[in-house]
């Protein structure tokens, strides 16, 4: 089952001091999460209203209501702050990394079995998937429209069809 609330960033830090916080983002970009009214703590139960948000740099910089100064918003550090899903428009193609791992891969045209998706890295280029098999070895599959194929998340599982070597020992 999917979760409802998802981890959106973490407290990083103060910036000035007027309780202004340097958050961490943990999804595609901080402009994403600066699009927010309002995000959650402690896993959607206490939602707090965002009174302004910012990208700068690669953090994201949130003023909330009830954090008026720079000790306030040091209290905060380490918090994490969550995003409701309801609130959430993707395009098409585009999931939730929560959504994704724990996803069966399987080859489209032959059925095998390769693993299960354990782990998303972000590379700049192009995000990669890590695949564990039943063994623990661990693959690294780029996510590019010639290696994935489909993703099914009702289905529970990733096609792929992967390129010579990565499943295999390449000749």
């Amino acid at each position: 089952m999917k979760k409802r609330y998802l981890e959106a960033g973490r407290i990083v830090g103060t910036h000035g001091v007027r309780g202004e916080l340097r958050v961490e983002p943990w999804c595609d970009s901080a402009a994403f999460l600066a699009g927010f009214p309002v995000l959650y703590w402690d896993e959607g139960t206490r939602p707090v209203k965002v009174l302004s948000a910012r990208p700068h740099k690669r953090l994201l910089l949130l003023r909330i209501e009830g954090c008026s100064s720079a000790t306030e918003g040091d209290l905060l550090r380490g918090k994490i702050l969550y995003l409701d899903r309801e609130d959430v428009s993707l395009p098409e193609g585009k999931f939730f990394i929560q959504d994704v791992i724990g996803l069966e891969v399987t080859d489209a045209d032959t059925g095998r079995r390769y693993g299960t998706l354990t782990d998303v890295l972000k590379t700049g280029a192009n995000d990669v998937y890590t695949v564990r098999d039943s063994a623990g070895k661990e693959f690294l599959l780029p996510v590019i429209p010639d290696v994935v194929v489909d993703t099914d998340l009702e289905a529970g599982r990733l096609l792929v069809r992967p390129i010579k070597g990565i499943f295999d020992d390449a000749d």
